[in-house]
């Protein structure tokens, strides 16, 4: 809760709901005694909030559906450079393309190849790529949102998180 003074100009009060509760009302997060906020500045806060969520919203939503047009236009292509693999009866064994020996692109040099020689496999693999991408990408939001709401302690852990993503990246091997 926060401390907003009501229509009466008196900050509102808590009342814990059993006697154990601690009366918390008013105090930051070291337990000190913190000065009311204003209907302004409470106004305030809750549109950042609102810009944040809204951000962060929109790259989930522009991320996934940026992945599942590319793999797509990837799985056009590929179909229409082998025709083989739309036949569901005939000769053509779909182990064969999902086996091991399949080429995959398995790197970035790799995967610029596939792309720019027109690949459809390369092109399903880039938009997997930027749906594994897009949390990332929310988090690095997240960073910066918490530097807008200037929320130190809240931007150092988002901060660490992030790090720790992209160093697994680098871990695995990509």
């Amino acid at each position: 809760m926060s401390d907003v003074s009501g229509s009466t100009g008196s900050p509102q009060s808590h009342v814990p709901d059993s006697p154990h509760e601690p009366v918390t009302e008013g105090l930051d997060r070291s337990g000190h005694r913190r000065r009311p906020l204003t209907p302004e500045e409470v106004a305030v806060m809750e549109e950042k909030v609102r810009k944040v969520e809204l951000a962060i919203s929109l790259v989930l939503r522009v991320g996934v559906l940026l992945s599942v047009a590319v793999i797509a236009v990837g799985l056009a292509v590929m179909f229409a450079h082998h025709s083989d693999y739309v036949s569901i009866r005939g000769h053509f064994s779909y182990r064969a393309l999902t086996s091991k020996a399949t080429a995959f692109p398995h790197s970035f040099g790799a995967l610029g190849h596939s792309i720019a020689h027109g690949d459809g496999r390369g092109i399903v693999v880039l938009g997997v790529l930027i749906l594994i991408l897009t949390p990332v990408l929310r988090v690095a939001v997240g960073v910066l949102s918490f530097i807008y709401e200037k929320d130190p302690p809240m931007t150092v852990v988002t901060l660490y998180v992030l790090v720790v993503l992209v160093g697994s990246f680098f871990l695995a091997g990509v």
